[in-house]
């Protein structure tokens, strides 16, 4: 529930991604939609650009969305991810 943000009991990507971004919008400190030095979780690790954050949750959605709908429903949410 904490994802469908307009209450109608699915989760659209918009709101997929909204909700699985809000680590990386709280480590990106400068605001660049860059996670890069400091901000990283792993010192060390390559940066990692907002773009490409986003692109991978698009595809997460999608496997997660079993009868491709363009909506994730409860059922599909507590699916284990594919």
């Amino acid at each position: 529930m904490r994802m469908d943000l307009d209450g109608d009991n699915r989760v659209s990507l918009a709101e997929f991604r909204d909700y699985m971004s809000r680590g990386f919008r709280s480590r990106d400190l400068d605001g660049n939609g860059i996670l890069q030095g400091a901000e990283l979780p792993d010192p060390g690790a390559r940066p990692l650009r907002l773009a490409d954050h986003l692109e991978r949750l698009a595809e997460a959605f999608a496997r997660q969305d079993r009868n491709g709908d363009g909506w994730l429903d409860a059922a599909e949410l507590a699916a284990p991810p594919r």
